[in-house]
């Protein structure tokens, strides 16, 4: 079997890769990267793409239709993946989010690609009140990043047939600890400056809702995906996670401050409500995929974070001006000249 992930050289292909190498230890492993996030490295012992057969470098707007030959699953992590980076490039977002998986989707199927499987949202649901989402809902995405995912899954589901099967993996926000970690996330973000200064500033009411899902779990569900059984369907759009990881963003503070005591959470009780609020239902999840449900709890994903942090001896208090805010690293390629406003690397 031969397997290719786009977007490896993010925040969760180094977990996803070492999975599939347990999950499929015969398997040839292929990554595609555009590189943007490449040095943004917390681990001091070697690449996680030593774990990867071949590593390719390319941008999914102009691959080459040859990198699909031979290959049996295709799993698209590349995005521009969170709302800032989205608002900063909503143009750039759209190119690279919807027209590229549409474009390497096509490129999959006319090359025989049996499995595609593609890491979509739980944001695509918009605000809810106090009903869970499921995939029946309503879709209401309230940013680029979530209308780029609706659209991918709507053009993704118009090419998928009983010999080109799709999987949308509807992800909740993750977290967890990766060899090039991200603290633009919510769980990470908190343990990070809990870690650096003993205190939680919740910018919010603390009420809104947050599906979550550790890295580990959402690479076992994308292994599962890449040999899921086609009776399902052609087309299945899932929900992955638990239930009980529905969070209010308070009761995240509150669990990172048990792990690190000490910690002070403070609640601006005066904010304006965020939009951005939801649950999720996994019912359907745990009907198509019994053997491969999340397994992390909400306090392992908090050791593992603090553990990291601690064997860097993570001391910048004011991280989120540094390499680990992913919006920040684009910029910062920007200014000097690595990147173009289209975000394509310079020639130079």
């Amino acid at each position: 079997m031969r397997f290719l992930i786009t977007g490896n050289m993010g925040y969760i292909g180094p977990v996803l890769i070492s999975h599939l190498r347990q999950a499929y230890p015969g398997a040839q492993l292929i990554g595609l990267d555009r590189g943007y996030f490449a040095h943004a490295l917390t681990t001091p012992f070697a690449l996680p793409e030593i774990q990867l057969d071949q590593q390719w470098y390319g941008d999914v707007r102009n691959c080459s239709h040859t990198m699909f030959q031979g290959i049996d699953g295709v799993i698209h992590l590349a995005a521009i993946s969170n709302d800032p980076m989205g608002k900063a490039f909503e143009q750039v977002t759209d190119l690279i989010n919807r027209a590229g998986t549409l474009r390497i989707a096509r490129l999959a199927r006319e090359a025989g690609v049996k499995h595609f499987v593609f890491a979509s949202s739980c944001s695509m649901y918009g605000a809810s009140d106090q009903d869970l989402r499921d995939e029946t809902s309503s879709l209401d995405p309230l940013t680029a990043y979530a209308r780029s995912k609706v659209a991918s899954e709507q053009d993704l589901q118009t090419l998928a047939s009983d010999d080109f099967c799709v999987t949308a993996l509807r992800f909740g926000t993750a977290c967890g600890w990766s060899d090039r970690l991200r603290l633009d996330l919510v769980l990470n973000d908190f343990v990070a400056t809990a870690h650096t200064t003993g205190r939680i500033e919740i910018l919010s009411d603390g009420t809104p809702w947050r599906p979550l899902i550790h890295v580990e779990d959402m690479s076992r569900a994308m292994a599962w995906a890449l040999q899921r059984e086609t009776e399902m369907g052609p087309f299945v759009a899932v929900n992955v996670g638990r239930d009980d990881w529905n969070h209010q963003v308070k009761d995240l503070a509150k669990a990172v401050a048990d792990v690190l005591p000490g910690t002070d959470v403070e609640i601006n009780t005066q904010a304006a409500p965020d939009k951005r609020s939801y649950r999720v239902s996994f019912a359907k999840y745990r009907q198509l995929a019994p053997d491969h449900q999340p397994q992390v709890h909400l306090e392992q994903a908090i050791e593992g974070l603090k553990a990291g942090l601690d064997q860097m001896s993570f001391d910048q208090k004011n991280f989120r001006d540094g390499p680990f805010m992913r919006l920040n690293m684009l910029r910062n390629h920007q200014q000097t000249g690595r990147l173009d406003a289209q975000l394509n690397w310079s020639e130079r």
